[in-house]
């Protein structure tokens, strides 16, 4: 390294991004501190490293810190983010500090999309890992196989999952950017969704000359885009029939998935232990990106064939022929619609489903598309609304979902709270059902719970 910068200071330090963010450059021998308002696993992994971890928010903690960086989450207000600024301290935002990291490689793979953007870039992280290419890896999830969301590789490429919340991916210029598709998400940030399709048509057009593009055509709004995309583009779909890379001869079975890959006329044959139509996509985005780098379609497949996942998507707890307990980080309506659609493709079996709506703001414009989202549930439980970044909005709560349910005919939905999930699951469980937990909160706590008592 050129600069003398050594001490970095993180606030909000136990969100996934900036988690992976503060371990890649411990390991890089920066002398990393943090701080956040309570513990987590994020937190206690981090600790292990021998990072120095304040809970609580005070300018004390930043009073060695030569560089800050700070969470999306964190308000200008932050008693630390002032004491920097007022000290001169040169502040990063998450986003602007991902985008330094990847300057550091020759090559940068961007992952975007409203839906997919963690598993496709743990999928494509995993497969150049496993084809000895050695990347460098920052993924918003613990990849199941390394449990950790990053790693320093001493290769070429630099592999990042790119976010839209803020527009934070456009501070990224990838060489490859991936967009997996776009829907109308994060309306606290965005106007509508031609804004949001605006900032996605800028993140595929920051690619230089000799990069690439890869774009799901089944996705209606990414596919809307193309024509304006002024780089090579690769397309791949399972619905569109003009793409570059197609998924024929699905088979969902038993939380598995078989599917042929058709590519300049050849077929390829792929299987996968993680779930699902979505998780196909993810695949094919994976694929197309991989196959375009000149790995083999052996080396893919062998890699996707052991991909074990990502915590908290479609993260089967414990499952058997009397109880299958499956925790997901689902948050949007289409992400909620493809987990339920996931788990009865592979079981024949009632479904109770616990959801947890994450931030006001989301619940309130999509409330309706929620309730359609869950009605092929058996049983639904909705709890309070997780707030996390937002104030207190009492124009809305979650009983918006429930009254909508109940106004499409379901006649099994609960309203209770975060607190007696367990005792109401367990009153209405019948031996061989399957559990699901659902949302971006920390319903994940819940499901862990059950699973420790219902075993």
């Amino acid at each position: 390294m050129l600069s003398s910068i050594k001490r970095i200071h993180f606030i909000g330090i136990g969100g996934i991004g900036m988690s992976g963010i503060a371990e890649l450059l411990h390991n890089q021998d920066f002398k990393i501190t943090g701080s956040d308002l309570s513990e987590s696993p994020n937190i206690n992994r981090l600790k292990k490293l021998d990072i120095t971890i304040s809970i609580g928010h005070d300018k004390k903690n930043i009073s060695t810190a030569e560089i800050v960086v700070y969470s999306d989450a964190i308000p200008k207000d932050n008693i630390e983010l002032i004491e920097a600024n007022d000290r001169d301290i040169q502040c990063y935002s998450r986003a602007q500090m991902l985008s330094q990291l990847a300057k550091l490689k020759s090559s940068t793979v961007g992952i975007s999309g409203t839906h997919g953007k963690t598993t496709t870039t743990s999928m494509i992280g995993s497969i150049l890992k496993d084809s000895n290419l050695d990347p460098t890896i920052i993924v918003g999830g613990v990849v199941k196989s390394i449990n950790t969301n990053s790693v320093l590789g001493a290769g070429d490429t630099f592999v990042v999952e790119a976010d839209e919340f803020n527009r934070s991916f456009l501070e990224l210029s990838p060489t490859i950017a991936v967009i997996n598709n776009i829907d109308l998400e994060h309306v606290d940030c965005y106007k509508d969704l031609d804004d949001l399709k605006n900032a996605f048509l800028q993140f595929a057009n920051s690619v230089p000359f000799y990069g690439m593009v890869s774009i799901c055509k089944d996705s209606d709004n990414a596919a809307s885009i193309i024509p304006f995309i002024n780089k090579p583009i690769v397309t791949y779909g399972i619905e569109s029939d003009d793409v570059d890379f197609k998924a024929i001869n699905i088979i969902h079975n038993d939380g598995k998935v078989a599917f042929d890959v058709v590519h300049k006329d050849k077929n390829y044959t792929f299987s996968m232990i993680v779930p699902g139509t979505y998780n196909i996509l993810n695949a094919l985005a994976a694929i197309s990106v991989c196959k375009t780098m000149g790995l083999s379609i052996e080396n893919i497949s062998q890699s996707l064939k052991m991909f074990s996942g990502v915590k908290r998507r479609f993260d089967v707890k414990v499952h058997n022929k009397n109880l299958t307990i499956i925790d997901d980080y689902a948050h949007h309506p289409v992400e909620v619609l493809s987990v339920i659609k996931a788990v009865k493709s592979n079981w024949n079996r009632r479904l109770l489903v616990v959801f947890q709506p994450h931030l006001f703001s989301r619940t309130k414009a999509f409330y309706k598309d929620f309730a359609e989202s869950l009605f092929d549930a058996d049983l639904i439980f909705i709890t309070e609304i997780f707030a996390s970044r937002e104030k207190l909005d009492s124009s809305i709560s979650s009983e918006r979902i429930s009254e909508h349910l109940k106004e499409l005919k379901h006649k099994n939905v609960f309203d209770i709270t975060i607190d007696s999930l367990l005792q109401d699951i367990q009153s209405k469980y019948n031996e061989g059902d399957i559990i699901l937990t659902i949302g971006a909160g920390n319903i994940w706590r819940y499901a862990d719970k059950l699973t420790e008592n219902m075993r």
